[in-house]
């Protein structure tokens, strides 16, 4: 019997592929970078064709690695970079334009046209998104609007459009399958979360056909099978799909109303689980489809920021403050604990719960005294300040008690980070063993789905470091006092 679930987890960043055993643990990993294709407009593109190659380098790699044969995997289960938006030809299979990646803004002149044309509130309270760049919808509407070829296959119904979980179920099944889950589809601003469907009123004010657009399925449901073009010696079923923030919530184990996690990664994702029913955020937050499970869907309310570890990526790239990310622990430690040094990274606006695709960046409070060390603090306090602005916004839309905060992701093996997110929150914040949290919920699902795991004993299994707040409430209200007070300046020079 096949006791293997493959998790690929294809990122804003690059691709993984993990293998998981009978018992939920991931026994190996393979990943791959790809090009972030960022002109001087800061337009960000990625090569769909460079993600799929890479998909199948690295499974090869994995399978060669641990001499596992393709008749010992029992699904597929993939989680994705959500927003993130592409077309190709629905024949052929070659995309008629690069990935538009979440961070690129280059859609806000097609969300001010249709706000100045009354859209905004009919967007989100069919959506529960704000009309907004960051979403699919605008990124899509570029592309039929300027790229010739788009225009004219949509014409004739040969386009197919969608996030990047339907193009790899798409180009993993051969083209058979043009598919994706409830929580993806929920983060296009297309989709009707009241209705479950399509919504044909969006769609067409965006200019997209809904013939166009991917069936939504289930988060659980058989998307067809794969073998990998060739790599495998039998099809296996595709039995999961998350959006990379749900595939995480799922690995986390929130399963019940009120629990909430962060992922940071390069931006970070902030999520509530709030229930069977929807709750309309007055306060900047969205609302979306967390997943649907055996007939089951359940709704989040979730804050979205721009960017948490792509900050640490600047300081090491751009600015040179940092030879690697594993230095700003040490660093933020070493500053001088009285410098009132904030960074707001508004590199392409402020996402939730402010939603200024026009605010930039900046340093606030530095003295002459302020150095290489009070800057790298700066920006590693940035992102437990940002996660914790949301959090208290859930509790209060969601009316319940954040008991704790469970995260994922690379910069949560930063201890500096982790406990400043635990003072700044006044709540623990507990660390999983597993970094793989998106990948882990997606093959999660597949395994439970095809009879590998028992649903609560993955779950129980997964053991969590916790960290406890040491600071005074003082402290924590003077430090976020001026954390606000330069958010306001960031604002005010929009």
């Amino acid at each position: 019997m096949a006791k293997y679930i493959l998790g690929i987890d294809q990122s804003t960043q690059g691709t993984k592929v993990l293998l998981f055993d009978e018992n939920g643990r991931a026994v190996c990993r393979v990943d791959k970078s790809h090009r972030q294709l960022v002109d001087e407009r800061g337009w960000v593109e990625h090569d769909p064709m460079e993600i799929w190659q890479n998909l199948l380098e690295i499974t090869r790699e994995l399978l060669a690695e641990t001499k596992v044969s393709g008749r010992d995997i029992a699904a597929v289960g993939i989680s994705n970079q959500r927003e993130t938006a592409m077309a190709w030809n629905s024949e052929t299979g070659e995309p008629v334009y690069n990935a538009i990646v979440w961070q690129c803004a280059r859609g806000a002149a097609i969300c001010q046209r249709l706000d100045m044309d009354g859209f905004g509130d009919l967007v989100r309270s069919h959506t529960g998104l704000p009309l907004s760049p960051y979403f699919s919808a605008a990124k899509l509407a570029w592309i039929v609007e300027n790229v010739a070829e788009a225009r004219a296959l949509m014409e004739q119904g040969k386009l197919a459009v969608g996030t990047m979980d339907s193009w790899l179920v798409y180009k993993l099944t051969g083209g058979k399958s043009h598919k994706t889950d409830f929580s993806n589809a929920s983060r296009t601003e297309l989709f009707n979360i009241n209705t479950l469907m399509w919504d044909e009123e969006i769609c067409r004010a965006f200019g997209i056909k809904p013939a166009a657009l991917p069936e939504v399925c289930e988060s659980n449901a058989l998307y067809g099978t794969t073998d990998f073009d060739g790599i495998l010696e039998q099809p296996v079923p595709i039995h999961g799909v998350f959006g990379d923030s749900h595939a995480a919530l799922y690995g986390q184990g929130c399963h019940m109303p009120g629990m909430i996690k962060a992922t940071y990664g390069t931006g970070s994702s902030v999520m509530m689980n709030i229930g069977d029913k929807p709750i309309a955020s007055q306060k900047g937050l969205v609302t979306s489809l967390a997943w649907s499970l055996d007939g089951k869907p359940e709704y989040v309310l979730e804050g979205n920021i721009n960017y948490t570890g792509a900050s640490i990526t600047w300081l090491k790239d751009n600015v040179e403050l940092i030879e690697s990310a594993g230095e700003t622990a040490a660093l933020a430690k070493e500053a001088n604990p009285a410098d009132k040094t904030y960074f707001v990274p508004a590199f392409s606006g402020l996402g939730a719960p402010y939603w200024d695709s026009e605010a930039t960046g900046m340093f606030t409070g530095i003295t002459r005294v302020t150095g290489k060390a009070e800057l790298v603090r700066a920006v590693v306090d940035s992102i437990a300040y940002q996660i914790a602005d949301i959090a208290g916004l859930m509790e209060e839309e969601s009316g319940k008690t954040l008991k704790a905060l469970r995260v994922d992701g690379g910069p949560t093996k930063n201890q500096y980070l982790m406990q400043f997110q635990a003072d700044i929150l006044d709540r623990p914040v507990e660390v999983p063993d597993s970094e793989e949290l998106s990948a882990m919920g997606a093959a999660y699902a597949a395994g439970i789905s095809v009879g590998i795991f028992d649903n609560k004993k993955v779950f129980d299994g997964i053991s969590r470091i916790k960290y406890m707040s040491g600071m005074s409430q003082e402290q924590r209200i003077q430090l976020k006092a001026g954390w606000r007070s330069s958010i306001d300046r960031a604002l005010a020079r929009t």
